[in-house]
Order: structure tokens, then C-alpha cells, then sequence
């Protein structure tokens, strides 16, 4: 390495060469050639006298003029002049490239400079320092996601070379692993230099994940080249999400799909890179739910109902499930369509000790299986439950024939009180125990019932308390 300043060295092959020598032997051809340029020779010669002194002897050859470039890889061929019997000797040469720490240094077309960060999450920006840049040449920043080339992400920065601080603010949006930072001088053809600042964050990737609701579509692009397996799986209880069969994927960078999915809760995405695996539920949270099995529980019995929001054909299995075990035993299966927006009853007869609704949508390719377990019994035998179907009828059809019916039998009671009433009348004034509150003869004025007393032990007078007369004398009814 030949240097004219710290930053302005250059690299320069070496090629040194041993022979006899013969007076028969004029000189030696030294050439070199690298892919693309022409091939570069020079020839030593020697006089006719030094020949002839040194003759038998061995010589050595030394040749250092042949400039070349980092990385990059030479011919070398040596051979005598004149040539005889096409005696040749070659080789070949790799010189260092520019990841040698002394060439970064010292060579121009290696230095990229130094690039230092720190990480401000809560204003999303990194804060990029410079150093040991190109002297006399102004520095360019930017960020960008690293595939097979760095894309942009944004505007590039640029640095002059007469700002005192060579620093820069760059915002981004993502923690990406792909995610770097990219500078380089600002000349024709510079080497670049990349930091990846957040590229151990592979779990940042697990997110964007899409449905489509009218083609039923689950759907997934990574935002960089990764290694990876997906799957559709189901979560349990417990947190363990179990691998759904022929439901599989591998990706690296395009887009994935899976078609007629059924949007359940449990349904979620396993992504596993590596040794590690990452869970994502995409329907956990959504407030939308295809389907639903509703338990309401009424006068010590569960009340259970099918509800779809989309019309759709499930499979509803009764099965048991054993103390200590979580296998289900399925007793017995029905296939059940429900039309959209209609609740289906479920007429479970029968005691439901231990008894479980294992449910499952049939007219989608990917289904979750879900377990919905009724209320325990303790002090009846096991009988076995059977499913009827029966449409849930909406209260307005029930209770208003009922009051309908009310007010009929309302009305019919008080036509049959007002009609017994007046029989009733008809009939005391015919037996003469009925006087008319009409007589206008004064001695009619006052109307007294006759009691029929028994006879009293003192020989008491009756008085009324109240008698309806039109004086203030008072009707006495002497006991016999």
C-alpha cells in the first residue's frame, strides 16, 4: 500500500520471480490481467554481458508497479523471452477487500465512514453521529429496508463537510428488523456502510394481518425477507395453540393467503422463525363474531341457542367429558344450518351432568373446534341429552295474542257479573223479600230488615245501628 496522504493510499501487486539464467534468455515477461481490462505486461531484459557474467546462475525479478483495486482478482503470468517450448508460470492473486479495517482507514474508495445511533422511541427517531468520513467530500444519510438492495424509507439528510458536528435526525415509523441506517460519500460510485439498529426484533414483524370478510380470505405480508413458518392454529384455555391439519405455510417475502377461514375467536396465527415461535389472534378482540352459542341459565335450567350473523352450516356435537380428563366423548351429532340473523333453540332434554357442546362450522375450509360445557349436576344420574331443533319465536308474536286473549275473557266476565246481578234482583222481588227503594208511602219511609234472632239469655233489645228512616225515631224488635 502506497500512501501520499492519511485518507489517499492505493494498492499496488508485488510479483517477484527466481531463475537461472542462460545466455539463450534475453529477458522475462511479467503480465497481469483482471476480468474486464486488458492485460498489463512489462518486460525486464538483460544485456548481452551480463549474460554472459551471470550465466548458470540464479536471478531474481522484482516488480511492484501494477496498480489494483480492493477485491479484486489477478492473472499473473510469467515467462521467459524468447519463449521456448511454451515454459510458462502462472498464478492468481485476490487482493483484500475493503472490509479490511486498515483499507477503511486508509483508502478512499473503502472509507464510509463511522456510524453511531441512539434510539428515542418516544419521538420515534434515531439520532445519527459521523466519524472518520471522506476528508473534502460531503456525507449522505438516509434510512432505509434492506432486501437484496436498501429501499428508501424517506428523504436522505445530507452532511456538508464544513459542518463542525456531523450528526442527524432521522424519524421513522416501525421497529423493523430490516430497518437501517445507510451513508455514504457523496461521490460517484461510494461503498456504502448499514447499521441495522433494531435487526434482533424479528417479533415486529407478526402484525398487519388481514382479513376479508366477503371471500373469507386470511391474509399476510412480512414488511421484510424473513425465514419463517405460519400456521393456523387454535388457542386453548391453557394458552397453547395447537396446529390446525394441512393449515401451513412457509414465507420469506411474499404474501400469503388462506382462503374460506372462519373468523372464531380462538382462531389465531403461529409464526415460527427459528427456535422461537410467536402467537397472533387476529378475531380475540373484534367485537364482531360470526357465530355464537348463547347459555343463559332459567328456573335451574341452561337455556342454550345457536346465533349466526351469516348463514352457514355447523356441526353440533353432544359429548361428556370424564373427572380429570380432557377428552371430550362425543355421544351424539347433528348437522344444523342456520340462516342469517335466526337463533336456533337448543332443547337439551335430559340432565346435562358433564355435558359439552363441541362445535364446529362446516361450510369453511379452516375451523376452529369449540368446546362449550354446561352446568354440572351433582345429585341426579347422567341422562342422555338430546338436541331438538326449534326456531326462537320473538316475544311480540306471544304476548300479544296473550292479551288479546286477556281482554276477551275480561270482557265476558263482566257481562256474565252484570247479567247474574239482575237475575239475582228479579228473583228476591218475587219472593217479596225485596222492597223498592220507589214507594211513596210515608209509613214505607223507613226500611228495617227483620232479623230472626235467637232468644237471649237477658231478654235484650236488637237496636240497628244505622236504620234508613227519615226521622230520629228508632225501631225496636223485641225478642220474643
Amino acid at each position: 500500500m502506497s500512501c501520499e496522504t492519511r485518507q489517499k493510499c492505493s494498492l499496488h501487486l508485488r510479483i517477484k520471480t527466481a531463475f537461472q539464467l542462460t545466455e539463450s534468455i534475453h529477458g522475462l515477461s511479467v503480465c497481469t490481467v483482471t476480468a474486464g481490462m486488458i492485460a498489463n505486461c512489462r518486460v525486464f531484459t538483460f544485456t548481452k554481458g551480463s549474460r554472459e557474467t551471470m550465466s548458470g546462475l540464479q536471478v531474481e525479478v522484482e516488480n511492484n508497479c501494477n496498480n489494483i483495486s480492493p477485491s479484486q482478482h489477478v492473472q499473473v503470468t510469467v515467462k521467459t523471452v524468447p519463449s521456448y517450448c511454451g515454459v510458462t508460470w502462472t498464478g492468481s492473486y485476490e487482493a483484500p477487500g475493503c472490509s479490511s479495517e486498515v483499507l477503511r482507514r486508509h483508502v478512499p474508495e473503502c472509507i464510509t465512514g463511522r456510524l453511531s445511533y441512539d434510539v428515542k422511541p418516544e419521538r420515534r427517531e434515531l439520532s445519527v453521529n459521523v466519524s472518520n468520513m471522506l476528508e473534502d467530500h460531503d456525507y449522505v444519510l438516509r434510512l432505509c429496508l434492506k432486501d437484496f438492495i436498501c429501499s428508501d424509507t424517506g428523504a436522505s439528510i445530507l452532511i456538508k463537510k464544513g459542518e463542525p458536528v456531523k450528526s442527524a435526525t432521522l424519524p421513522y415509523s416501525r421497529l423493523l428488523p430490516c430497518l437501517c441506517i445507510e451513508g455514504w460519500s457523496s461521490v460517484t460510485d461510494a461503498l456504502r456502510v448499514q447499521v441495522c439498529p433494531f435487526k434482533d426484533r424479528v417479533q415486529e414483524l407478526w402484525v398487519g394481518i388481514n382479513f376479508d370478510p366477503l371471500e373469507k380470505t386470511l391474509s399476510w405480508q412480512p414488511a421484510c425477507r424473513v425465514t419463517a413458518v405460519v400456521v393456523l392454529c387454535q388457542r386453548r384455555e391453557d394458552g397453547v395453540c395447537v396446529d390446525l391439519p394441512h393449515a401451513s405455510q412457509n414465507v420469506s417475502r411474499e404474501k400469503i393467503s388462506f382462503t374460506k377461514v372462519d373468523p372464531h375467536p380462538q382462531l389465531c396465527m403461529k409464526f415460527t422463525a427459528g427456535s422461537q415461535s410467536w402467537t397472533r389472534c387476529p378475531f380475540a378482540d373484534a367485537t364482531f363474531k360470526a357465530w355464537e352459542v348463547i347459555v343463559t341459565r332459567q328456573l335451574g335450567q341452561d337455556d342454550v341457542k345457536m346465533l349466526s350473523h351469516i348463514t352457514a352450516t355447523f356441526s353440533v356435537a353432544l359429548c361428556v367429558k370424564s373427572e380429570g380428563s380432557a377428552v371430550c366423548q362425543i355421544t351424539d351429532t347433528h348437522i344444523m344450518h342456520l340462516e342469517k340473523h335466526k337463533a336456533v333453540d337448543l332443547n337439551l332434554t335430559g340432565q346435562l351432568c358433564n355435558t359439552c357442546l363441541q362445535v364446529k362450522r362446516l361450510d369453511v375450509k379452516y375451523a376452529a373446534t369449540v368446546l362449550h360445557c354446561l352446568e354440572q349436576c351433582e345429585e341426579s344420574p347422567y341422562v342422555r341429552p338430546v338436541v331438538i331443533r326449534q326456531p326462537s319465536w320473538d316475544l311480540t308474536w306471544v304476548v300479544v295474542p296473550a292479551g288479546v286473549c286477556l281482554s276477551g275473557i275480561i270482557t265476558i266476565t263482566l257481562v256474565l257479573h252484570v247479567l247474574l246481578t239482575v237475575y239475582e234482583r228479579r228473583k228476591l222481588k218475587r219472593n217479596g223479600g225485596y222492597i223498592s227503594e220507589k214507594q211513596i208511602d210515608p209509613a214505607f219511609d223507613c226500611v228495617v230488615p227483620v232479623l230472626q234472632s235467637q232468644p237471649a239469655v237477658h231478654g235484650g233489645v236488637l237496636i240497628p245501628d244505622s236504620p234508613k228512616c227519615g226521622n230520629t225515631e228508632k225501631t225496636n224488635l223485641l225478642s220474643d
